[in-house]
């Protein structure tokens, strides 16, 4: 026999003469039954037989058979809550954590004035020593404001949350402030007032820093809702935070800082909020510092032409030159929507381009591989007289930079970037960088220059091209790492397509079918798909002429993977060619494969039949591969026969 709860302070007890007559719920049946009901379910049943607030009396635990099978239902269902809750305490920490959200069930039977007297006053004093279980708890009580009598009770459920919010673990902290935040939505204005303010003064005069962390994120959704006199104890409440000896602190107010000011009146943002942003970048810590260049966009959009060029600009221009490379990294990130926060005036931009060139030109790697990355989106941005003017000089730079992933940035933007220049500027300028880069000693980079060739044409032309592309494209398909070989494999649909049919021909379709015979299982499946995508390009003719007589020759191979190849081919050309070249070519040849001796190869083709059918005349469906199927569906091998049967099925 249980108690509810075994706490000295639990008011949820049964007397020692009733605990007598509580059935035993040691059993594992019956534990398993507690923890797989479905919560609302259980709930919902309780509460229709028991009047909210109702007592539980251990008498109706009884097992007299006189009481009916209605009493019968009670007992076991509150057998079953008394269960969850008696779990809240199990040594095991699986039972807790699944008692734990069922909170929602033990608080609906329980009813919304024991909810509030019993469970509630519980769950403020509740300690455990697993995280995973405070985080559930947490959000879990975000959710119980239904249960404890709606919206005017809310307010009770703030008290456990605030002992949470105020926990070490910080993903406990955010799952309590996010619960918080959703008691805090559904109270009104006089309840905002009596309770959360006070709630959110405490957190934020705390003495351990855990809730001065927490109370930072609570001021967006408060403020508006306030009056003056409140607002203006909130807004110096969340300036003494930003100013907070404890960096942690300082760091989580400055992240809410762009968010509050939103909310925020303008004349307090300029006199207030500013200066204490100013503040912050200048901070000692660089965690810090770099929080400030997101409020940098935040705010801006706040202000008014004037300010944003004599308050922002200038914080902007220090980040960007900050001592710690972690902050100028997160400018050159950021910078896109730095720009549009600086505004469209034609000095601001210029001020812009100015500090976005000096990142181009940063000492650090990482910093100059995030502006490289954000070259084209600000080319975008300044136009091409800007882009001509600023821009050219040290993207030539950035092409013959010692780091490769500098370079492999540059090259995955070069040709968006060419599309905001005139074609004089990107044949003068680009077009060499474009071919340096196509020659660059590490694959990564040259394969990203080629995979942006889809926008190739636009502004240079395949020709001008061709002699040091396709070289390069030769030789990374050739690579010793087949996921480089797979990602040029993926991109030669969109060649074939700028190339034109003679001059892939020539160039492209011997490799093409070379990829076929891969040692790499994952390239030769690509290689196979690949055909159907060129194929889409050029007509039926073409591709009888040029891809059907390799495929032949692979069917013939004395080795099962080429066969395989051949298979799979067969498969996708299907898809696309004419339905005569399938039924003259294509349907002999997976004929002649279904007699193959190896027993994968065999099932294959039953599955590619599959596939064939739906794409040539059902005449031929029904004779010539319903037949062959049939033939398979007799194999010794049962694999065969499975898929054999599953095609004949489907037709």
């Amino acid at each position: 026999p249980r108690s509810l709860f075994r706490v000295e302070r639990s008011l949820i007890t049964f007397g020692e003469g009733n605990r007598r007559n509580l059935p035993f719920v040691e059993t594992s049946e019956q534990r398993e039954k507690v923890q797989a009901m479905d919560v609302e379910s259980m709930a919902k049943g309780i509460s229709e037989r028991e009047p909210a607030g109702m007592e539980v009396d251990a008498q109706a635990f009884s097992h007299s058979q006189a009481e009916g099978e209605e009493n019968e239902e009670q007992k076991n269902d509150a057998v079953l809550v008394s269960v969850l809750i008696d779990d809240l305490q199990n040594d095991d920490v699986q039972f807790r954590l699944n008692s734990m959200r069922k909170l929602g069930t033990i608080a609906k039977a329980l009813g919304p004035d024991r909810t509030i007297k019993e469970l509630v006053p519980y769950l403020s004093e509740f300690v455990d020593d697993e995280d995973d279980i405070l985080v559930v708890l947490s959000d879990q009580l975000g959710g119980l404001h239904e249960f404890v009598g709606g919206a005017h009770q809310a307010h009770v459920l703030l008290v456990p949350l605030e002992t949470l919010s105020g926990i070490e673990e910080s993903v406990v902290r955010e799952k309590a402030v996010e619960s918080i935040k959703k008691i805090m939505k559904v109270l009104n204005k006089d309840q905002l007032r009596e309770h959360a303010v006070p709630l959110v003064r405490r957190l934020g005069t705390g003495k351990w820093f855990t809730s001065r962390v927490s109370s930072s994120s609570l001021f967006e959704l408060l403020y508006p809702h306030l009056e003056q006199k409140s607002q203006d104890e909130m807004r110096a409440l969340f300036i003494r935070l930003c100013e907070d000896e404890t960096p942690m602190v300082r760091r989580a107010a400055c992240q809410q800082l762009g968010n509050f000011a939103s909310v925020v009146d303008y004349k307090h943002v300029v006199s207030e909020l500013l200066p204490s942003m100013a503040k912050l970048t200048q901070d000692a810590q660089d965690s810090v510092r770099l929080r400030t260049v997101e409020n940098c966009v935040l705010i801006a959009k706040c202000l008014n032409d004037q300010d944003r060029q004599s308050k922002i600009l200038p914080m902007i221009y220090a980040l960007c030159k900050d001592k710690s490379w972690r902050v100028r990294y997160m400018v050159a990130d950021k910078f896109c929507d730095l720009t549009k926060a600086a505004g469209k005036e034609g000095k601001n931009r210029a001020e812009m381009v100015n500090i976005f060139v000096q990142l181009l030109q940063d000492g650090e790697a990482e910093v100059r591989t995030a502006a490289a990355q954000k070259i084209a989106d600000v080319a975008a941005l300044i136009g091409k007289e800007l882009t001509t003017e600023k821009l050219m000089k040290p993207t030539e730079a950035l092409a013959k930079d010692d780091c490769q992933y500098t370079r492999a940035a540059l090259a995955s933007v070069i040709m968006a970037l060419a599309n905001c220049a005139s074609k004089e500027v990107a044949l003068e300028f680009l077009l060499p960088q474009f071919l340096q880069l196509l020659k660059d000693d590490d694959p990564e980079v040259r394969l990203n220059v080629i995979s942006k060739l889809d926008t190739v044409n636009d502004v240079i032309g395949i020709q001008l091209l061709s002699q040091s592309l396709l070289p390069a494209i030769d030789e990374l398909a050739r690579d010793k790492k087949w996921r480089i070989r797979l990602a040029i494999l993926k991109h030669i649909p969109i060649l074939a397509t700028k190339l034109g049919p003679d001059l892939f021909k020539q160039k492209l379709c011997g490799q093409c079918m070379e990829w076929l015979r891969d040692s790499v299982y994952q390239i030769r499946i690509a290689a196979a798909e690949n055909l159907k995508n060129v194929a889409k390009s050029f007509d039926s003719k073409w591709v009888s002429t040029n891809f059907i007589p390799e495929v032949k020759r692979l069917a013939d191979s004395k080795k099962p993977s080429h066969r395989m190849s051949a298979i799979y081919a067969i498969k996708y050309l299907s898809e696309v060619v004419e339905q005569k070249l399938c039924k003259d070519e294509l349907l002999p040849l997976a004929v002649n494969l279904s007699r193959d001796k190896v027993a994968n190869l065999r099932f294959t083709v039953a599955k590619t039949f599959q596939t064939m059918s739906g794409f040539i005349d059902q005449s031929v469906a029904a004779n010539e591969i319903r037949s062959c199927l049939e033939s398979l569906a007799q194999d010794p091998d049962q694999d065969v026969v499975y898929f054999a049967t599953e095609a004949l099925e489907c037709m």
